[in-house]
């Protein structure tokens, strides 16, 4: 039992190291010189640290552009991600959860089947509709195929969430007078904020390192994502490691600081509360 015991915290170490040591190395390399970062020899940490490469990102920005402009875009499309799909999962899901109606089921495989779907097999379509309706090289064209590209996954989620909250908890604020808007927002809302926490986190992610679209839809440098930007670090003879590193490092701070802000009400317990008083 006890070898048993062993094995299993080795292994999940090791799966821990490897998921760790791609993070650890790109931050590494952030704070490396050139000479250590383009020698033969491993230098596991950068002594002395450097931050040449993350000065060069705040003094010189990437491709002329500040690396603000840059994050400000990415921001504006995962916020806006955020804001909007959470609010259309959320009705969905409800819808879902809480009424019966013809093709229901259907409708949930449906959102299944889409989760499959690659996206760059709807990028040639995607482009010609998008053009077509006037959002080509628009941040809007960009926030929208997000949506639609988180929404599936977060209806599927938060419907389980919002099953999960008793129906009697509504039946009883209906019988005190509420309204079905008050019962929503006062009493299915706060229960399901959880789950609406980790969805965000899921969307947020998404967003903020979308790729595919961002190079595919925007033309203007100034209107790139920072996924997009980090382009302007590899060239036709060259790669610049420390600086794509290092405005990898500063492309996670943003993540880790959402998290860190919705970490406590994701952990918080789902029915909390529901019966107090």
């Amino acid at each position: 039992m006890k070898a048993r015991k062993i094995a299993l915290n080795a292994a999940g170490l090791a799966v821990f190291l490897f998921a760790v040591f791609p993070v650890y190395w790109m931050i590494s390399i952030a704070f490396k010189p050139n000479d250590q970062i383009y020698t033969t020899d491993f230098i596991p940490f950068p002594s002395p640290p450097s931050m040449e490469h993350i000065d060069r990102l705040f003094t010189k920005g990437i491709n002329g552009h500040s690396i603000w402009n840059y994050l400000l875009n990415s921001a504006i499309v995962s916020l806006s991600t955020i804001v909007v799909g959470s609010l259309f999962a959320l009705l969905a899901a409800t819808a879902v959860a809480r009424f019966r109606f013809r093709f229901r089921t259907s409708f949930l495989i449906l959102l299944l089947i889409v989760q499959m779907v690659p996206c760059e097999a709807l990028v040639i379509p995607l482009f010609l509709n998008v053009r077509r309706m006037g959002l080509y090289d628009n941040l809007l064209g960009l926030i929208i195929i997000n949506i639609g590209f988180t929404l599936p996954f977060s209806v599927w989620m938060l419907r389980t969430f919002v099953a999960a909250v008793p129906r009697e908890l509504e039946e009883a604020s209906w019988i005190d007078g509420a309204s079905r808007f008050t019962t929503f927002w006062k009493v299915l809302f706060p229960l399901v904020a959880p789950g609406l926490v980790a969805t965000s986190i899921f969307s947020f992610i998404t967003a903020w390192n979308e790729f595919v679209f961002a190079l595919t839809l925007i033309e203007d440098s100034a209107k790139f994502t920072m996924p997009r930007a980090l382009q302007f670090f590899v060239g036709q003879r060259s790669t610049d490691w420390g600086g794509i590193m290092a405005a990898s490092t500063l492309m996670t701070v943003p993540v880790l600081i959402f998290f860190l802000l919705v970490q406590r009400r994701m952990v918080s317990g789902l029915v909390a509360g529901a019966v107090k008083g």
